[in-house]
């Protein structure tokens, strides 16, 4: 895909990037936004408006809940972009997400065989290999155990990975719609790992999907010992097909190729297994030719989701509110600075409750914006850790062009004068 060159920069800044297709992805959110706004002057104060002057439908007869048919245009799934619905990806709108949690219905997909079609009657679990007592449990089994509920986010290492050589889809949705966060229901896998009974000498787990592409991880044991869960309920109800019905791998903070969906096994080892996921795919090809493997937690990062190219400012000059997400596979969020042009100056951004360890944290912050203005907005993120977001000039001295996984650098978006928002890049 083509880039476009901007003439306007930031001072003390360098070669500016932005991406094709603005026009067409702002389109998708911005003017159906503006449209709806006008609204029916009828409907308006001070007159009353016409569905007070009538009953409406009562309690629904659907067996599960609707949204309201107002709302029915967002969706993660996006056709022009993924046309295998087999071994694709859908993107969660992030521009229309409120809070921390993403609906069950609107968390992003990504898998690699179709969507298996299983009987909870027929679903079980074995745990084998360096254990005492092998296991086998059944869907009945794990509900009857001590359970917990925790929220993390889960985002795909790929998300993103468009963007290493330079700014490509106008649209949060496509540049960092491969994160959600949820609140996971399950059993810790250490409670299962002990009634297996861990053998001397054993450090490593491969967990092992039952779809088609029998996708399977391996895990260091200290992971399953610490926070991972044997999860089958999903913000409040059971775990959804897509997401791994019944029973998928929360790994707290871990890239989400490993969070195995669907899981059928697990099994005790010495060693990494070494699968094709892992050495064909899910390594960093770095500047030198070689690769990073097992690089499993997801880097601090954050976005802006308001305003965006889904959600411009045409028309509406005046104070807004700057509002985003932030995210550590390593700890809590602690910090959030936001920049108007371009990285020149900054300020702190207030987080919002709840702030989590590794889950969704939402930053926002005031900002007056003049009809004729021109501005770069950036967010930058610190962690617990004292990992800090860094520039997209900066990755790439590391990392190179050519990888795909792990891209976390500040993220630019251009607000030109008629409030139209674009995604550029910006080399400091």
């Amino acid at each position: 895909m083509t880039t476009r060159q901007h003439t306007e920069r930031p001072s003390r800044r360098g070669l500016l990037r932005a991406a094709a297709g603005a026009g067409a992805a702002a389109g998708l959110g911005g003017g159906g936004a503006i449209a709806l706004a006008a609204g029916n002057p009828e409907n308006q104060p001070p007159n009353l408006p016409e569905w007070s002057r009538s009953l409406g439908p009562g309690v629904i007869e659907e067996t599960y809940g609707t949204r309201s048919r107002h709302e029915t245009a967002v969706r993660r799934y996006v056709p022009w972009l993924t046309p295998d619905r087999i071994s694709s990806v859908s993107f969660t709108p992030l521009a229309e997400m409120h809070g921390i949690i993403t609906p069950s219905g609107l968390h992003f997909e990504r898998h690699h065989g179709g969507v298996p079609d299983i009987d909870p009657a027929d679903y079980r679990l074995m745990i084998h290999g360096m254990v005492e007592r092998p296991l086998v449990f059944t869907l009945e089994d794990l509900k009857r155990m001590p359970s917990v509920s925790r929220i993390h986010f889960i985002e795909c290492p790929a998300n993103g990975g468009m963007e290493w050589r330079g700014a490509q889809m106008s649209g949060v949705q496509f540049t960092h719609g491969m994160l959600s966060c949820s609140e996971w229901t399950g059993v810790p896998l250490k409670a299962l790992l002990a009634q297996a009974g861990l053998r001397s000498g054993a450090s490593w787990l491969l967990a092992e999907a039952s779809d088609a592409s029998h996708l399977a991880r391996s895990i260091p044991l200290a992971k399953a010992l610490d926070d991972a869960i044997v999860a089958f309920g999903q913000n409040g109800e059971a775990v959804r097909p897509q997401q791994g019905y019944p029973v998928r791998l929360v790994l707290p903070g871990y890239e989400g190729n490993m969070w195995i969906k669907w899981i059928r096994r697990i099994e005790v080892g010495d060693r990494p297994w070494f699968t094709r996921w892992e050495t064909r795919t899910y390594t960093d090809l770095m500047p030198d030719g070689l690769s990073r493997q097992f690089t499993f937690v997801n880097e601090v990062n954050s976005v802006i989701t308001q305003p965006c190219p889904e959600k411009p400012l045409r028309g509406r000059p005046g104070f807004v509110e700057i509002s985003g997400l932030a995210w550590s596979g390593a700890g809590r969020v602690t910090r959030v600075d936001v920049s108007v042009d371009g990285g020149d100056t900054w300020r702190t951004a207030a987080l919002q409750d709840p702030v989590l360890p590794k889950a969704l944290t939402r930053f926002r912050i005031p900002w007056e914006w003049r009809e004729g203005q021109t501005a770069y907005l950036q967010s930058r993120a610190m962690d617990e850790t004292g990992r800090v977001q860094p520039t997209i000039t900066e990755l790439r001295r590391a990392r190179g062009t050519e990888s795909i996984y792990h891209k976390n650098s500040i993220h630019t978006w251009l607000v030109d004068r008629e409030g139209t928002v674009v995604n550029v890049q910006i080399d400091a």
